[in-house]
Parts: structure tokens; C-alpha cells; sequence
């Protein structure tokens, strides 16, 4: 019996391109996950879009001589494009400045509202005493009261994990001119986290099957939960829906409340185009529905417990209960499937410091597959990981064209010389039903791996098979049967069998590849499907670009299939070509070492 399954994809802000860290936390991941559950028949859909409001929108803007929407225009198509390019299979990828999110983001909000969960209160707001515009808590930056770590963030500690004002700040400074904010007092409306801590800390105690790191970090600021703004003084954002509020100029929504509500509105967008306007509820009301969050750990607070305060408090789950919002009973996150940082060289990838590689860069010299074997093999899964030219260099050529391109360009090429198409096999020996049998085994083992989102050791069984399929066919030597065609044309199809097999266990991490093995194969039609970039319009809004795919009759399965004799095969090209081992040592001319 399939499952219908959210994928829930972290949102890329639109400030400028994206790097190959923020996809190796949030993009990669969320597909071999996504494409893995289609394959076993499950019904997916993956959601996310670019998030593009809030100040750094509007001070790269200026910095850039344009308007905050053209600016949020360029920028989400370049994303567009190359996630795109990456092979990220979105059932839909969006924006936050469509007038459907504003709704969806609206309608929590007056759930939130009428429930009693969102108050207004006076505060102390940051501004930038040379242009007067509030600068919102992460572009503020000083000393942690509590730990004294010296790079806290206005809205946390990354340190010690707590929660902060920016007036908590011992010598804050702005991110953006360095220069000592002003507070001044200012009226908002603030998320009533304290009131939502016992329901929230009822949930998390039943989350007994997260990462260690997630859960532990999400259980720690229970006990220092404070109410939480909601609203800035900004005129960029989802205008306020409550009478003397929404026409104000100068009063948004903030950032980071209506970009975790994309999620939703996302979804209810996908089912309006698809032609089923409700067709959302199936994975947000429905309780047999499941839910994977994916992002990177500076995302864990927002996704463990801001995002599901915000859906118990709509629900009326929270400490002092309430009715169920306009959108009916949303379900919680099932997992939060946080990874930690992507370095470069040791330094945390920073688009100020020139410490970058652009997606866009990676996928014009390189290609898709060689970044997202990376990312599975040598990403940050568990603990931060360092990306180095040397490391990508070696994993491409010595696991990528030796290990696995080699097996099927060998196994492919003699079968295609001597046959012309898949040899019809004779007696098995040990030797042949061993090998099959490694290979068939290996689907419970990969599968079971990538069900609990363990990229690394599933992709490392994967090619442990692999490996096996290129010692038999040295130990089994076809090349030396020519006087005994039925144990060399045994020893193809055996070979050729268990290339189609492991084809289909990498299949979710190295789709372009795998279209081109199946090809190789004799097979015809989509074996991974890719997604497509479409330009949509919305009544009232301009036109813009999503991430949509046809991805239910692609004909990968997760299941080995049998390869039937006689099937003409094609002279395979190499998978992947070598590269120069001098790019270990400088880098390309847009990223060089030492730069």
C-alpha cells in the first residue's frame, strides 16, 4: 500500500545565486530522498521556492541599482535555472511574492490571531541610524549575553543555542555597515512561544527516531522559549490582515514567519495548477500522511519548533487550546532532516569572504551527477564536511569513471561486439548466482538506508556492488571465451543484469546518469524523469517561473528487473569523463585554490 509523502524543501533566499553548500544542505539530500519514494510507489510531493522578502532583498537591491521586486525577479530565476539544471525533482518550486502565498500566510496568521497565540506588544526595534531602516535580528551581530560567544545573531545564539534579543546584545553591530544600531520603541505583533512550550515539548518527546543532533538542539530551547516578533517595520512583505494594520506602509509580516508557511502555500498552489484545489489536504489534514523537512542545521529552530508552534497554535493544540483554524487540522512535521555545513578548505562557504562556488559555475564544466555523488558520498550528513578540488577530483575519477563508468562501459562494449544485443545466458554456476544474489539483496539494504535519509552508507552499498560486478568479470575473464560462446554470453548477461540492478539503486542520486545506462541497456522512454521549468502567470501578478515535472510515468522502480535476451544495445559513450589531476591542485579559473 503506498504513502503520500511531503517533502518540504528549505527555501533559497533570492539575494543572489546559490553555492554549492546551500544545496548539499537542503537541495540534494531532498531529492535521492524524493526520487527513492517514488520509486518504491509512494505518492511524493516536493515543495519549496525561493524566499524574497525581507532587508538583505532590499539592501542588495541597492546595491545593484534596482528595484526589491526586479531584484527578487532576477535572482529567482537564476535559481530557477539551476536547480533545475541540478535535476531537483519539484512537484512545484515557487516564491513567496505570488498573492496565493500572501493568502495562505494571511489565513494563519487570524488563525494564530483568534486563537489567542499571536499578541501585540511594544518593543525595542533595531534602525540604522544612517538610513533609518530597521534592521532585521540576523543582520545584527555581537557578543551572547549568556555565553559570550562573540558572533551571536540578534534572534540566537549559534553557540549556545539560545534564543535573544538584539537589544540582548553586548556590543551589537550591523552585518551590513558595521555600524551600532538604535533602538527605538515600536509596536508589533509577537508569536506566544511560552504559551505554546507545553504542547510543543509533548511533541518533541515523541520524536524518538530524529538525527540525535536535531532533537537534542529542538529539546534544549524549550526552556528559554520567549514570545517572538512576527512583524517588522518594513514596507517589503505580507501586509498585516487586521484593521489599522494592513494599510499600513511601514508594518510587514516578517521573513521568517511567512517563509516556514511556504510549505503550505506551496502545496495549495501545485494543487491549483494541477486542476484539484483541495488536492493539498491528502498530505496536510490527512493523518496517515508523512512529512520530511529538509534543510541545514542553522534552519533546525525554525523547523522543530517555531514552524510547529505555529501549526499547533492554528490547530488550537496549544497550552490554552482554542478552535481549528481556516485550513483545517494541520499535521506536524513527521522528521526534521537537518545536515550540518559544507566547507570549503575549512572555511564555511561566505559569498563576502570570495569563499564561493556558485551551483551555476559547478554545473557548466561539471555537471549534475558529479556534485550530487559528492554531496551523498563526502557531504556534511551528519557532521561538517570539507569540499576540496583534490577530494572532488578523486572521487569523480577513481569511484565515478574507474569504479562504476568503467563497469558499464566494459560490460556493455563486449556484450555489444559479440552479440549485438543482451546474450541469452546458459548454466549459472556458483559464481553467476552469487553475484545476482549480492546484487538483489542489496535493494532491501539500500533502500532501508535511504528510507532513514543515510545517503552516505546507501550510495557506499551501491558501489560496494559495483565493485564486486568488476571482480567477477576479472576473475570470470569473457574476453578469454571465445572458444566457448555460451559461458562468455552467461557471464554478459550476468554482468549486464547486475549493471541494470545497481543502475537502479544509484538511479536517486545519479539521475542524468542513469537515463543514459538505460539507454546504453536498449531501453527507451523516461527512466528518471527531470523536471521542467515553466512560465506561469497568477490573476493580478506577473508572470514567473516554477519547478514542475511528470515524474509518475517515469519506468524507474525500485525492484530488480529482469533484462530479457535479444534486447539490442547501444555503444555506450563514457559516463563520466576523467578529469585533469592538475585541477586538484589549482581549482578552476573561477574558483582557484589559494584565491
Amino acid at each position: 500500500m503506498s504513502s503520500r509523502v511531503l517533502t518540504a524543501v528549505a527555501w533559497p533566499y533570492a539575494n543572489g545565486p546559490r553555492h554549492i553548500g546551500h544545496v548539499s544542505g537542503f537541495g540534494v539530500p531532498s531529492d535521492v530522498f524524493s526520487r527513492y519514494q517514488r520509486m518504491i510507489g509512494n505518492d511524493v510531493l516536493m515543495v519549496s521556492g525561493t524566499d524574497e522578502h525581507g532587508t538583505p532583498i532590499s539592501v542588495q537591491a541597492e546595491r545593484e541599482g534596482m528595484t526589491t521586486r526586479e531584484l527578487a525577479d532576477k535572482y529567482n530565476r537564476v535559481i530557477v535555472d539551476d536547480l533545475a539544471g541540478l535535476g531537483l525533482s519539484y512537484d512545484l518550486f515557487t516564491r513567496t511574492t505570488t498573492l496565493n502565498h500572501y493568502a495562505v500566510v494571511q489565513e494563519l496568521f487570524l488563525g494564530l490571531w483568534k486563537n489567542g497565540y499571536v499578541v501585540p506588544r511594544t518593543t525595542m526595534g533595531a534602525v540604522s541610524p544612517s538610513t533609518g531602516r530597521t534592521l532585521p535580528d540576523r543582520y545584527i551581530e555581537g557578543t551572547c549575553p549568556i555565553c559570550g560567544y562573540d558572533g551571536a545573531r540578534g534572534d540566537q545564539c549559534d553557540n549556545c543555542g539560545n534564543q535573544l534579543d538584539p537589544a540582548d546584545l553586548i556590543n551589537p553591530r550591523s552585518r551590513i555597515n558595521g555600524e551600532t544600531p538604535k533602538f527605538v520603541e515600536t509596536e508589533h505583533f509577537f508569536l506566544d512561544l511560552p504559551a505554546l512550550a507545553g504542547s510543543l515539548g509533548t511533541w518533541l518527546g515523541q520524536r524518538t527516531d530524529w538525527r540525535p543532533n536535531v532533537l537534542k538542539f529542538s529539546q534544549n530551547l524549550l526552556a528559554d522559549l520567549r514570545p517572538r516578533a512576527i512583524t517588522r517595520d518594513l514596507d517589503w512583505g505580507v501586509p498585516v490582515p487586521l484593521d489599522g494594520w494592513r494599510d499600513q506602509p511601514m508594518k510587514r509580516l516578517y521573513v521568517w514567519f511567512d517563509a516556514v508557511i511556504g510549505y503550505l502555500s506551496a502545496s495549495v498552489e501545485w494543487a491549483r495548477r494541477t486542476g484539484d484545489p483541495d488536492a493539498w489536504q491528502q498530505w496536510w489534514v490527512d493523518p496517515e500522511a508523512l512529512s520530511y523537512y529538509f534543510m541545514g542545521k542553522d534552519n533546525i529552530v525554525f523547523h522543530s519548533v517555531i514552524w510547529p508552534g505555529i501549526l499547533l497554535g492554528h490547530n488550537g493544540e496549544g497550552d490554552h487550546g482554542g478552535t481549528v483554524g481556516p485550513l483545517g487540522q494541520l499535521r506536524l512535521p513527521d522528521e526534521v532532516v537537518s545536515s550540518e555545513y559544507l566547507t570549503m578548505s575549512g572555511a564555511k562557504f561566505s559569498t563576502s569572504r570570495n569563499k564561493v562556488i556558485y551551483v551555476g559555475d559547478f554545473l557548466r564544466d561539471f555537471g549534475p551527477d558529479a556534485l550530487r555523488y559528492f554531496i551523498a558520498v563526502a557531504g556534511p550528513e551528519t557532521t561538517d564536511s570539507d569540499f576540496t578540488w583534490d577530494e572532488f577530483v578523486r572521487r569523480t575519477n577513481f569511484e565515478l569513471a574507474n569504479e562504476w563508468g568503467n563497469l558499464v562501459n566494459r560490460s556493455v562494449s563486449m556484450a555489444h561486439k559479440n552479440n549485438g544485443a543482451v546474450p541469452t545466458p546458459g548454466t549459472l554456476t556458483d559464481l553467476d548466482q552469487t553475484l545476482l544474489a549480492t546484487a538483489r539483496g542489496s535493494f532491501d539494504v539500500v533502500g532501508e538506508l535511504l528510507g532513514r535519509n543515510r545517503l552516505k552508507a546507501a550510495m557506499s552499498e551501491a558501489m560496494r556492488v559495483a565493485g564486486a560486478a568488476n571482480k567477477y568479470l576479472s576473475d570470470a575473464e569473457p574476453w578469454k571465451l571465445k572458444d566457448d560462446p555460451e559461458r562468455r554470453d552467461t557471464v554478459l548477461h550476468t554482468a549486464l543484469q547486475v549493471v541494470s540492478d545497481v543502475n537502479t539503486l544509484m538511479t536517486p542520486f545519479l539521475p542524468h546518469a542513469a537515463q543514459k545506462v538505460h539507454e546504453a541497456l536498449g531501453g527507451g522512454g523516461v527512466w528518471a524523469a527531470q523536471p521542467e521549468v515553466r512560465e506561469v502567470s497568477e490573476e493580478g501578478g506577473p508572470d514567473y517561473p516554477v519547478l514542475m515535472g511528470e515524474y509518475a510515468a517515469q519506468q524507474a522502480r525500485w525492484a530488480s528487473t529482469p533484462l530479457e535476451p535479444g534486447r539490442p544495445l547501444h555503444k555506450p559513450t563514457p559516463l563520466f569523463p576523467k578529469l585533469d589531476e592538475k585541477l586538484g591542485e589549482t581549482g578552476p579559473d573561477w574558483a582557484p585554490i589559494g584565491s
